[in-house]
């Protein structure tokens, strides 16, 4: 048996209720006119203000998310922690607009350092570019329009904000995740990160980017930061993951009549975040969160720690999947002794619903994903019976 195929390890925290929700879930998600329409009735309903966010708890929040705030993750913390797999609580409130928001959400980051820092099984921070400004200031900055004086004080206190939690990371030793967003607004973060990166790791990786492979250019970006990083001598942190904005990318692309920044096809896809793995273990300054629901790119990994005599207790190297994801890949890679984590994503259920329906739709685009977790969970329930 293939390591990834033990599903008695892989479900062993899961009841045969939550196996059933689980298998209910993926049916549902594997049905694209389904998905469509239940987003669009979720989204409805949400905005009416429609009771139902009871029954989204229940089934696609309670499977996709760990809670509505960070202690009513603990349970799932822990319990993950008893496999030996760690959790990244990921607060996953997006499009806000508002300045007093950006400073709650900078709050709300620098108490799970804090919560990382006494636990053990939290060992990353995490928040989005724009959890902590506008999207269109991101855009502007990167598009390389003149800022106004009134965009000009806003996109310093952005700044601030990342020093901030930059900051308490490094003075508390919690690596911070920062993820990858759209194209379009993306280089004015990359900017912003390599300052941090350059601030706060200069002996070790703190501040980690995050490089999405599904975009053609990031192999090329990534060598270039290399270079940088061994002429200012700091560390490279960077998640690499293949990416969770396709066909908005796409869409825009053909809209605005430039040159898609996608690869071509999954394939191209799966190279270019293979090709950047294997550059990455080559670099002695480097530190990789591998966020990946691929099999043969996790197998490749395992085969370049051996070969570069990486330890699989070695902090530089982790391995991360979605929770309510993969847990083939996450609770097998535990067991044999790597370092993991389920990234726990959090927060009120109506906030974290566009985060819910992105995963919905990429589960239902991604070729094959949804059937392997299908077949997964009916080979469990099969074995469980006998």
């Amino acid at each position: 048996m293939k390591l990834f195929d033990n599903t008695e390890i892989a479900f062993s925290l899961k009841t045969y209720s939550e196996l059933e929700r689980a298998y209910f879930l993926f049916k549902m998600i594997q049905n694209q006119p389904m998905v469509r329409i239940g987003t669009a009735v979720t989204n409805f309903a949400l905005k009416a203000k429609l009771p139902v966010e009871g029954l989204i708890r229940a089934t696609v929040f309670d499977h996709f998310c760990g809670g509505t705030n960070e202690e009513d993750c603990l349970p799932s913390i822990e319990k993950l922690y008893t496999k030996g797999v760690s959790s990244v609580l990921d607060y996953s409130v997006e499009g806000k607009e508002e300045e007093s928001e950006f400073n709650d959400t900078v709050t709300k980051i620098l108490k799970i350092i804090n919560f990382g820092q006494e636990r053990k099984s939290i060992p990353f921070a995490v928040f989005k570019p724009t959890g902590f400004g506008r999207f269109a200031i991101f855009q502007k900055v990167t598009e390389k329009i003149a800022l106004t004086v009134t965009e000009e004080a806003e996109w310093q206190r952005v700044i601030v904000r990342f020093h901030t939690v930059c900051k308490a990371a490094f003075k508390n030793n919690v690596p911070l995740l920062i993820d990858a967003e759209e194209s379009w607004m993306q280089g004015a973060a990359d900017t912003l990160i390599e300052e941090m990166m350059e601030t706060y790791n200069k002996e070790k990786a703190i501040i980690f980017n995050t490089l999405q492979m599904y975009r053609h250019d990031r192999l090329d970006y990534l060598k270039v930061l290399t270079e940088k990083a061994n002429q200012k001598g700091f560390h490279i942190g960077m998640k690499v993951v293949r990416g969770a904005y396709m066909e908005k990318e796409r869409d825009r692309a053909k809209e605005k009549g430039y040159s898609s920044p996608i690869c071509a096809d999954k394939q191209a896809t799966d190279l270019n975040y293979d090709s950047a793995i294997i550059f990455m273990m080559e670099q002695p300054n480097m530190a990789l969160f591998a966020g990946t629901h691929n099999e043969e790119s996790t197998y490749l990994l395992m085969d370049l720690a051996k070969k570069h005599n990486i330890s699989k207790e070695d902090n530089r190297l982790w391995f991360g999947q979605l929770y309510g994801m993969s847990d083939n890949i996450s609770f097998n890679l535990s067991e044999v002794g790597y370092n993991v984590a389920k990234y726990l994503p959090f927060g009120p259920v109506r906030d974290v619903m566009p985060y819910l329906i992105r995963r919905a739709e990429e589960n239902t685009s991604v070729a094959g994903q949804t059937s392997r977790e299908l077949n997964l969970i009916g080979a469990e329930r099969k074995r469980r019976k006998v």
